[in-house]
């Protein structure tokens, strides 16, 4: 029995969305042709429709009955059919049929896309190391690096291992495991992780997690497991299929004693067909899925839009999410009367025109922008890995870099400058010291911008009663400072990728219905376990999208509340189909018993129900949010 229904499932898998559509182009023309008693034709055009659409089904309902015995909507849409088929009414099987195919096909339509996140995230584990033994250095597999092993790791190469540095410095980027916008400065005893970047000096380190115990290997475990738990929705028709099917064979039994008249009994099955409630869930989905297409939101997972609806926490990455991803010179101040601030700007852009890293970069073009003053030219440019950029100017030397920089090179820094620059150090700014002939110039703060949208945005999200959450990789003080602008009261800073995954199990623990909206591969894990995934689709990584139920394509964040809110309006709508619905099969059964109707009118009058429970949520499409 166990083979036989074997092969009945991998019948019941062939094809695909193609396929339905196939058999219901051709179940619809057979209908119609026995609509219109086509001429010349042996048997009723029908049966094309009962054994394209309705042989499927029945087969689905015995499998469940016999191995599981789950009872579902297609155990009544079974009984229906044979019923009907028994008593020689052709065309009302055909035409249940024929509905039952079209819901299973817009259910289908909304069924996610296979994923490729796991594979892209498995691109970046690092292949090779540089192993150091007996004062040689080879290359081996990353895989073969055991703990204590002592590793060189070169500019532009990935971290194989995880590890603590022990000669050399350099800047890493650590966004796949932070997502921090900015490359964060390394020197000796400074830990680094497999998978980050070492974008400037060479450095060497001891291997401490090696193998599937490093930072990355835990991050793609983190991956393929958060969606574990994840719900999936019951279509409304299954759920409450047990009860419909008691209550209809129940109604057709009483009504076959009492009057007699087996065609009633048949009629109140046919009628009793949940097809317009198979339609109430899908067609919405639908609509709500071509909706949100026109606000910017690409929806992979077909039931995402149930669980936004019920969402209480929404919670943010910062970097690229609520900023903009890129630093911005926020202040530039003096600290010498000779030089006013326009000139210390352009002595800061001088010295970093050369430079690769992202803050010299960022200096270099917000000065172009905004500076009057001429950049004067440059010679002997050095750059000193995780410290700053040194040369000379007019035969003046020029300085700029971190706190450690002035310090090697023995410039003081009045206590009043280091005050005032530690201000802004603690609103989350990073500071660049500028000195000329070894003496302390002045400094220019910088830090992330928020977008534009941001503020609005929490704030409609918040009137929609959803609570909004900041989790980042970031340093307290600059996600103190972006929480405190954007009205954030909940923030949770220098998360790695399995503590923002720890939050959301936390918050889920708590029964709060949790989503997450990030753009890093260090969201992946999170956007995965959270109820509901959405990625910045523009900014964001293919890893991030690839591990959401739903991408953000142009990035403007103040679509999110509109989508919220369009959600819950879904769910109204699938409210109001079900009980339409509902209502329409009860009446119809009522009139079924008194024998007012027969199965081809009940056939008729599931049409008419159909029809309207698809006009009601095509009315979704152009559903727009009233602003307040």
């Amino acid at each position: 029995m166990k083979q036989i229904m074997k092969k009945l499932e991998g019948f019941l898998e062939l094809g695909g969305i193609k396929k339905d559509i196939v058999l219901l182009v051709i179940s619809g023309i057979a209908l119609l042709l026995s609509i219109f008693k086509a001429p010349g034709l042996p048997f009723n055009p029908s049966w094309a429709a009962i054994i394209l659409c309705g042989v499927p089904i029945i087969l689905e309902a015995v499998i469940g009955l016999v191995t599981e015995f789950d009872i579902k909507a297609d155990v009544l849409v079974s009984l229906a059919l044979i019923a009907a088929v028994c008593i020689g009414e052709d065309f009302a099987a055909g035409e249940v049929a024929f509905i039952m195919q079209l819901g299973g096909l817009l259910e289908e339509v909304t069924v996610a896309k296979a994923r490729a996140g796991i594979e892209k995230l498995v691109h970046l584990t690092p292949q090779t190391a540089r192993v150091i033994s007996g004062g040689a250095e080879r290359l081996v597999p990353a895989e073969q690096v055991q703990v204590g092993d002592r590793l060189r790791v070169l500019p532009g190469e990935t971290v194989p291992v995880d590890g603590v540095i022990l000669s050399g410095q350099t800047s890493v980027n650590q966004a796949v495991m932070t997502g921090e916008s900015l490359p964060v400065d390394k020197t000796v005893g400074d830990t680094v992780s497999s998978g980050t970047m070492n974008q400037f000096g060479a450095f060497e380190m001891e291997a401490s997690r090696v193998g599937d115990d490093s930072s990355i290997q835990r991050m793609i475990r983190l991956v393929q497991s958060a969606d574990a738990g994840k719900a999936k929705i019951v279509g409304l028709a299954d759920r409450w299929a047990t009860w419909i099917v008691i209550i209809a064979l129940t109604a057709a039994a009483l009504t076959w004693l009492i009057s007699g008249e087996i065609i009633r009994a048949v009629t109140i099955l046919v009628v009793f067909c949940p097809c317009a409630l198979v339609l109430a869930t899908p067609t919405a989905i639908m609509a709500a899925i071509g909706n949100a297409t026109k606000h910017g939101f690409l929806v992979r997972e077909g039931d995402a839009l149930e669980r936004l609806a019920s969402v209480s926490k929404i919670t943010f990455d910062k970097t690229g999410t609520l900023t903009c991803g890129t630093p911005k010179v926020t202040a530039v101040r003096t600290a010498a009367p000779e030089y006013t601030d326009q000139q210390l700007y352009a002595l800061c852009a001088a010295a970093e025109r050369m430079s690769e890293h992202p803050l010299g970069k960022a200096v270099v073009s917000c000065c172009r922008q905004e500076c009057r003053e001429p950049l004067p030219e440059t010679t002997d440019f050095l750059m000193v890995p995780g410290r700053g950029v040194s040369c000379l100017a007019g035969g003046r030397q020029l300085l700029a870099g971190n706190e450690e920089m002035l310090r090697e090179y023995g410039i003081e820094a009045p206590a009043q400058v280091m005050q005032e620059a530690g201000a802004y150090i603690s609103r989350g700014c990073t500071i660049i010291y500028v000195a000329v002939d070894q003496k302390l110039a002045g400094y220019i703060a910088l830090s992330d911008t928020i977008r534009q949208e941001s503020a609005e945005t929490i704030g409609r999200l918040k009137a929609l009663g959803v609570e909004p959450v900041l989790l980042t990789g970031d340093h307290e003080n600059a996600a103190a400072a972006i929480a405190a602008q954007l009205h954030i009261q909940e923030v949770h800073a220098n998360c790695l990728p399995e503590d923002k995954l720890n939050w959301i199990a936390a918050y889920q623990k708590q029964k709060e219905v949790v989503c997450m909206i990030g753009d890093g591969i260090n969201d992946a894990p999170a956007l995965k376990r959270a109820d509901v995934g959405i990625a910045m689709g523009g900014v964001g990584s293919d890893i991030a999208v690839d591990a959401a139920d739903i991408a953000l394509v142009d990035d403007e964040v103040k679509e999110l509340p509109h989508l919220a809110a369009m959600s819950r309006r879904m769910m109204v709508t699938i409210r109001h189909n079900m009980c339409f619905s509902m209502g329409l099969n009860f009446l119809a059964i009522i009139l079924a018993i008194t024998g007012q109707l027969n199965p081809v009118a009940g056939a008729l009058v599931h049409n008419a129900g159909s029809v309207l429970v698809i006009v009601n949520s095509a009315l979704l499409l152009n559903w727009s949010m009233k602003r307040s």
